[in-house]
């Protein structure tokens, strides 16, 4: 018999498959231990321990062989970025290298008497109910990450004592099939293309969870938040996915998956169709042209950058120098100049570096850097120009690196998250001094390099007018943007449906940029995620964004959609969204300019 069931839809695309369900961990009992027995379990505990802590290690480690290879027939995404993806392990890497997971499991097993699956759950549960108690949604949803740890672990225990494998994508043939599961870490979701799974289902999770937005950037169709989802499907079951309406079809008749095998037809139709517009430019109906520049993390990303016929780069991360270093030292100048010079040699077209984003979730491999503690909130810590600043060699090595380049082809530089204009006349100071050492060392360099700054902070956003006489362009990262103007932890699943582009405020604040660059002559691009969603194209287009940034995947979608727009009839529909206070008549007026 069919059935329908609905959650969120995370990541598009339409997939007809059968499920494989992964199953629960193995449950298991708390039993005693003589004194005799002890050494021996406190061995298995710690063996168990490092087997988890190797895994997630290979598995970050692959991802840069595994993802950048793929190709995706989604043209969509977030991040497009494998060192990104990488840091999402790294905190649970973290986890498996502290004292309270190494060390608090011992003692209980020396103190109980008992073995170390249960002295690992009460671990757990100490820890997820310290967690959880805490008002901060930030450290709440720390707790999440805690259990998927833990049962990792617990997973190595069950294997020895047992000598059974765990049933998961790890160890099955699951090529083509879509995946059900309560959850899905981000280890597991980031193997998920290796794998050759086609899809997946959770029953817990939110849009902004970890596991959806690696979805994303890897393209895997996936729908979230499926509660109760295994009282209705049933191993081997065939079903129909449709990830951008978040919808499941189970069992469909044969009339329902004639037309669904239609529907994914129509879906590869149109991306061949967006193909030949590689070449096409990127004007609207009415004759204005729009700059569509691609974000990047490594040389790596330039293939797909080159096939999509991108004007350029308009965000070309640097974290990833940073990152899965192992033993390594920390980049030098050198490694620095290299990798930018790698990306100038194939682009025409102008490359915007922006300076280092490390710090909080985004942590580098580096002794030095692993040598900081955690911050309890790490979206408001010591991250980007914060630790630049406090850092002062670590930046001037990357900003020289960047002067060097810039004589290879057209470079412009990017600060994040600045927040005041004293740390922008610094970090301008800072550049200057750069210039002057290269100048007294004869190291060409461009002294017109542009400068501008990424407007992710709401103080920026609001006194945008102030900072527009001290930069070269502006830039808006409206991944951290909203959150901080909503106050929501976008990866937290309690509050992330609170992530909302299409709120009054973001949007007056976006328009207020926009603004201010038109009025100063100032280039504004948007490089975040709302740039790259088919959504909201023609609004921004409305709003008065000529500038996009987005990620290779999603560059001829969006292409498309400005080749078909009249900025005219977009400009009086955006004019009525902005004087709007309704939520729901803004996303009405918004579907408006969809058709």
């Amino acid at each position: 018999m069919s059935f329908t069931l609905h959650g969120l839809g995370v990541s598009r695309g339409l997939v007809i498959g059968v499920v494989h369900i992964l199953r629960p961990q193995i449950e298991f009992n708390e039993y005693p231990i003589t004194k005799t027995q002890l050494s021996a379990e406190i061995v298995r505990f710690q063996s168990a321990l490092s087997a988890a802590l190797h895994e997630l290690k290979q598995i970050r480690d692959q991802i840069p062989l595994i993802y950048p290879t793929q190709s995706q027939p989604q043209i969509q995404g977030h991040m497009n970025t494998a060192a990104e993806i990488a840091s999402f392990i790294d905190p649970h890497i973290l986890m498996l290298e502290d004292a309270m997971l190494t060390q608090a499991p011992v003692e209980i097993i020396e103190s109980r008497l008992c073995n170390a699956e249960w002295a690992l759950k009460i671990q757990r549960d100490k820890l997820m109910s310290v967690f959880q108690a805490i008002d901060d949604p930030y450290l709440q949803s720390r707790s999440v990450d805690i259990e998927q740890v833990v049962n990792r672990v617990q997973a190595c225990l069950v294997k020895q004592a047992n000598k059974a494998k765990r049933h998961n994508s790890n160890e099955m043939d699951l090529s083509g099939r879509i995946v059900l599961a309560d959850d899905l870490t981000p280890a597991d979701t980031a193997l998920m293309p290796h794998h050759g799974i086609k899809a997946f289902i959770t029953e817990f999770g939110g849009i902004n969870s970890h596991t959806a937005i690696i979805a994303r950037s890897l393209g895997i169709p996936a729908i979230v938040g499926v509660r109760n989802a295994r009282r209705y499907i049933d191993g081997d079951d065939v079903l129909v996915l449709d990830g951008r309406r978040g919808i499941i079809l189970g069992n469909p008749d044969s009339r329902s998956l004639r037309y669904y095998r239609v529907k994914q037809n129509e879906q590869r139709r149109y991306h061949q169709t967006l193909n030949r517009l590689c070449k096409a430019p990127s004007i609207t109906r009415d004759g204005t042209t729009i700059s569509l520049q691609a974000n990047i993390e490594m040389p790596t990303d330039l293939e797909p950058v080159l096939r999509s016929g991108a004007d350029g780069i308009g965000l070309y991360r640097t974290e990833f120098l940073y990152m899965n270093r192992k033993e390594k030292p920390p980049p030098d100048e050198e490694e620095h100049y290299r990798a930018y010079v790698k990306v100038l040699n194939k682009l025409s077209g102008m490359v915007t570096i922006r300076t280092l984003d490390l710090g909080g979730d985004k942590q580098a491999d580096d002794d030095r850097r692993n040598k900081l503690s955690m911050p309890l909130n790490p979206a408001l810590g010591l991250r980007a120009v914060r630790m630049c600043l406090k850092d002062l060699n670590l930046f001037r090595l990357q900003l020289r690196a960047i002067l060097r380049a810039s004589v290879h082809g057209k470079v412009s530089m990017m600060i994040p998250m600045v927040a005041t204009l004293t740390e922008l006349h610094q970090v301008k100071q800072i550049i200057a001094n750069v210039q002057k050492d290269l100048r007294s060392q004869d190291i060409p360099f461009d002294p017109d390099i542009p400068v501008g700054v990424m407007i992710e902070v709401p103080s920026i956003a609001i006194c945008a007018d102030m900072f527009a006489p001290h930069v070269d362009f502006f830039s808006i990262g409206t991944n951290d943007l909203i959150q901080y103007t909503l106050a929501i932890d976008r990866l937290d699943d309690e509050v992330s449906y609170l992530y909302d582009p299409l709120n009054p405020a973001v949007l007056r604040l976006l328009k207020n940029i926009l603004d201010v660059g038109n009025e100063h002559k100032k280039p504004v691009s948007m490089c975040g995620e709302m740039a790259g969603d088919s959504r909201y194209v023609r609004l921004l287009l409305g709003m008065g964004l000529r500038h996009f940034s987005v990620t290779p995947e999603s560059l001829l979608e969006i292409k498309q959609i400005i080749r078909h727009s009249d900025l005219g009839k977009l400009q009086a529909l955006a004019d009525r969204v902005l004087r709007t206070s309704n939520r729901e008549r803004i996303a009405s007026l918004v579907a408006r300019m969809e058709a």
